[in-house]
Order: C-alpha cells, then sequence, then structure tokens
C-alpha cells in the first residue's frame, strides 16, 4: 500500500506542478515576449536487482525533471533579422523626409528661376532702375534661400549626429543589461521557472538591440547569449557578463561610422541594419546634398560675376561682383553693388543694350542650375517613395516571422485550457489512488 500511496501523492505533486505551469502561461499571454512554458515529466522507475528477461519492474510513480521553456532559435533570430531591417527603413524614411523638407523648405529653385526670370524681364529695358532693383531684390532673395537651404540640411546633420549619440547610449544600456541578464542565467538552476523568465528577458533586450543595429546572436548550453554587431564576423559587443560600450564619429567627409570598445580593444562595426545603419545612410546622403547645394551656389556665383566682369554697367565700367562669400553661410549680395551696376550692356556708351543680359541667359541654359536643383530633389523624392515601398514589403516580412516565432513560442488559449482540464483530471486521479490506498490499507488493517 506504501507504493500506491506514493505513487499517487507523486501524481498530486507533479500534475500540481502541471496545473500552476499552465495557469501561468494562460495569465501572461498577454505579456510582449513571453515564451510558453511546459512541465516535464518523467516515469519514476526501480531498477531489477538482477538480471531477468521475466522479472517485472513496476514503476514508482512521476516526477517533475524541469520546467521547459518553448522556444525556436532559429524563428526567434529571423524575427529579429526582419525587424532590424525594417527598423532601418523606417528610420531612413524619417530622414529622407528631413532632407526633403530641408531642401524644399526655403522655396530655392523658384528663387533661382525668379532671378534669371528678373534678368530677362531687365533686359527688356535695361535702363529701366526699377527693373534693376528688382534684380538685385531677386538675387538677395537667391542668396538668402541658398543660406536657409544650407542652415537646413546642417540642422538635419545636427539631428543625425545627436540621434547617433543616443542610440549609442541606448545599445550600451542593452549591452549592460545583457551581461547582468548572463550572469544571472549562469546561476540560476537550468529547467527552472527563473531560468525561463531569465531567457524571456535576454530574448526581448535581443529583440531591443536588434531595432538599433543588425546582430549576430549566439546563445551557449545554459542560455547565455553573446552577441557581435554588424554581421556574423562583426566585434564581440556582450560575451558573459562582459558588454562594450558604442562610439559613433562622423569625418569631414560626411562618412558616419561606429566602434566597439570591449577590453581595451576598438573594433569597428558596419551596421546594415536597425537605426545605425539608417544613420550611416541619412549621413552621407545630407553631406552630399549639402556639397552639391554649397557647389551649385558657386556656380551661380561665379557665372553671374563673370557675367559682370565681361560687361558694362551704366557708369560704362566693368560691373562689380554681385554675389559675394565663400560658404553657403557667407553667401550674399554685395553691399555695395548699385542697382545701376548691373551690367546689361555688351559695350560701354550702350544704355539701351542687353547683349550681356542675354549671355547670362545662355550660361542659365548651359549650366542648368534649375535642372540639377530639380535632380536633387527629384532624387531624394525618388529614393523616398521606394523607401515606403520597401517598408510596406519588409513589414508583411516581419509579420510573418513575428507569426512564425509565436507559432512556436506563443501562448494559445485553446490549447492551454484543454492542458488544464487534462492536468486536473490527472491531479483528480493521482488524489484518487491515494484514497483507494487508504481505503484499502484501512480494510485490512480491520481485517481480525
Amino acid at each position: 500500500m506504501s507504493d500506491l500511496l506514493s505513487i499517487g501523492a507523486s501524481g498530486v505533486r507533479a500534475y500540481q506542478n502541471a496545473l500552476t505551469t499552465t495557469s501561468e502561461n494562460i495569465a501572461n499571454s498577454g505579456v510582449q515576449g513571453y515564451s510558453r512554458r511546459r512541465t516535464e515529466l518523467q516515469e519514476i522507475a526501480v531498477p531489477p536487482s538482477g538480471y531477468s528477461p521475466t522479472k517485472l519492474t513496476r514503476g514508482m510513480g512521476v516526477a517533475v525533471t524541469g520546467i521547459a521553456r518553448v522556444a525556436d532559435a532559429y524563428t526567434a533570430a529571423a524575427a529579429r533579422a526582419a525587424g532590424s531591417d525594417l527598423s532601418r527603413t523606417e528610420a531612413g524614411i524619417e530622414w529622407l523626409g528631413r532632407i526633403e523638407d530641408a531642401l524644399t523648405g526655403a522655396g530655392l529653385p523658384a528663387r533661382v528661376t525668379g532671378f534669371f526670370n528678373s534678368a530677362r524681364q531687365l533686359a527688356a529695358d535695361p535702363s529701366s532702375i526699377a527693373a534693376r532693383a528688382v534684380m538685385l531684390e531677386q538675387a538677395a532673395a537667391v542668396a538668402g534661400s541658398f543660406r536657409a537651404t544650407g542652415a537646413a540640411l546642417d540642422k538635419v546633420q545636427a539631428q543625425i549626429d545627436e540621434t547617433a549619440r543616443d542610440l549609442t547610449d541606448k545599445l550600451d544600456g542593452f549591452g549592460r543589461a545583457l551581461a547582468v541578464i548572463n550572469e544571472k542565467i549562469g546561476r540560476i538552476t537550468p529547467g527552472s521557472s527563473a531560468a525561463a523568465a531569465m531567457a524571456d528577458e535576454r530574448d526581448r533586450l535581443l529583440d531591443a538591440m536588434s531595432g538599433l543595429a543588425d546582430v549576430s546572436v549566439a546563445i551557449d548550453d545554459i542560455g547565455r547569449a553573446t552577441v557581435r554587431l554588424g554581421a556574423s564576423n562583426g566585434p564581440v559587443f556582450v560575451t558573459g557578463a562582459m558588454s562594450g560600450d558604442v562610439a559613433y564619429s562622423r569625418a569631414t567627409t560626411g562618412v558616419a561610422s561606429f566602434a566597439v570598445y570591449l577590453a581595451g580593444q576598438a573594433d569597428a562595426i558596419q551596421p546594415n541594419g536597425g537605426s545605425l545603419g539608417a544613420i550611416v545612410d541619412a549621413a552621407g546622403r545630407t553631406f552630399d546634398a549639402r556639397t552639391r547645394v554649397e557647389q551649385l551656389a558657386q556656380d551661380l556665383a561665379d557665372a553671374v560675376n563673370d557675367n559682370q566682369a565681361n560687361g558694362f554697367d551704366l557708369t560704362n565700367g566693368p560691373g562689380p561682383d554681385i554675389f559675394v562669400g565663400t560658404t553657403l553661410a557667407t553667401f550674399n549680395v554685395s553691399p555695395t553693388v548699385e542697382p545701376e551696376n548691373i551690367a546689361a550692356a555688351g559695350a560701354a556708351n550702350r544704355p539701351r543694350d542687353a547683349s550681356n543680359l542675354e549671355a547670362l541667359q545662355q550660361a542659365r541654359a548651359s549650366l542648368g542650375f534649375e535642372a540639377k536643383l530639380a535632380d536633387m530633389t527629384t532624387i531624394n523624392a525618388t529614393a523616398l517613395n521606394q523607401r515606403r515601398l520597401v517598408a510596406d514589403a519588409q513589414a508583411a516580412i516581419r509579420d510573418g516571422a513575428v507569426a512564425a516565432r509565436e507559432a512556436v513560442s506563443g501562448v494559445d488559449l485553446d490549447r492551454e485550457a484543454v492542458d488544464l482540464i487534462r492536468f486536473q483530471q490527472a491531479y483528480q486521479a493521482s488524489s484518487r489512488v491515494i484514497q483507494v490506498a487508504r481505503e484499502t490499507l484501512q480494510s485490512i488493517l480491520e481485517i481480525r
């Protein structure tokens, strides 16, 4: 009877544990990042005292061998990779939108067109002081628009730098937290509820990291994560209880770069995913846009000032420079130029001559100022639209990857409800075994 009692008691303990695990699954079904648990059961068998092919071995009940966390490393990695790709694209959309606003916000194309159109209007009446004043006003508007566009692009670049530093700080925080989790996992009994909870927290941190950069993750036998940034052969960021620091820098050429400092060693990162990947792309695009705008301003100044030098103004002298300044920030109309200083004529003593202004229109056509500005905005807008299409596709891929992961590790309430009933019945049956053992023992004791 003692065997029957111990078997029943082992069943009660085992299925009470299974009921607790199932209840925990149900209670956490809405918790982000929670992975389903499963109580692992194993028969308790008494080995025979000697070998005999006819000797029977009876069982001694059931034992709980551990709490298994249901998860699949492949689907988890696929979900992280898909999320990292989407994060880069979404962040890239944000930066491309800011670059577009910077290029178009000051109305630079319209200002350039307005300047050349005012020169054309002056050519119809080159002796008109009023028309000359309008052309200078349009020149000042062009210069102001160039300065404003440069300042807007500088602001975008400053925002990129600030965001990059914020992201590296956040990534460093995730790394330190993961190192702490790794240390705790090393001290926790494997196969316990605590170990499963730590593994959930570990994967939440890995998901958060993948939103910032593409990560390569290796999990050891007891569940500790080693993380590399950039690619599978990228520098180690977290290993065991150690985590590195990520640094950001931007060269004078506009190239943004990141590096991991770990154990006194610095290794460059090549982020291809996450928000850091978008930072690298945005920094390059912003620098390129600003360089092109500044070059366009210089080309315009050279063309207009050369035209001035080749013509004659109303004082019968060569025209002075209209535009001054060597950078976008200093680009402006010369404070000494007056309306009568516009060199409209191709020769002296010809106040009604506008041949030099016609040469300016030829420079307008040959140098293609407006076409170049249109190309800049069109290229950026095209990239922005393409990213939006890519984001839609990547969102679908990410959703599919997450669904595949959840199909393995997520909580299915219907399945849990079935398990709850099954374990409840097993618990009740085990209790009944104990009751039967007691009744049988009582009957034996009552025999006289």
